[in-house]
């Protein structure tokens, strides 16, 4: 997966965000470079974690941008990958709701949802993998971290 993100230049390396809506547009930026999605897929995301609260916090310093709304604006099946330097919160009386690392689920339809779901979660349970990505400053540094946790 991560080497996915490299070769379809699906990543973004930052500071820092303002805030938490834009962390979610900034997460998105690579996926709209390419017409994975287009330039209002964050919007619709930043209006369901508005509806519906921070659920897209997995863990903390882990978020997973995705619409519960459906897939309006999504043209492609692929997830975006985004580490920031200082992490945003999304739940100020929360420290655990806040994060760092971003991977952005964009899906044609509920199957391929789900399975972007399951591919992440499953990645995600590797805490050696995760530690890595929290110090991970480059494409190179997610290609060796490939390598060495999932290949």
């Amino acid at each position: 997966m991560l080497r996915e993100f490299v070769e379809k230049n699906h990543y973004l390396f930052a500071k820092e965000a303002k805030d938490w809506e834009e962390a979610i547009r900034m997460s998105c930026k690579s996926l709209e470079a390419d017409n994975t999605v287009d330039s209002g897929y964050a919007e619709q995301i930043i209006d369901c974690v508005n509806k519906y609260g921070p659920y897209i916090v997995l863990m903390p310093g882990v978020a997973m941008p995705h619409t519960q709304e459906g897939a309006r604006g999504v043209h492609k099946t692929a997830i975006g990958f985004m580490k920031l330097e200082k992490p945003v919160s999304f739940d100020p009386v929360d420290p655990e709701k806040e994060a760092v690392l971003f991977f952005t689920l964009a899906a044609c339809d509920s199957d391929q949802h789900m399975k972007n779901m399951v591919r992440l979660s499953e990645m995600l349970l590797n805490e050696e993998l995760v530690k890595g990505l929290m110090k991970a400053e480059t494409p190179e540094d997610l290609l060796r971290l490939q390598e060495r946790y999932l290949d």
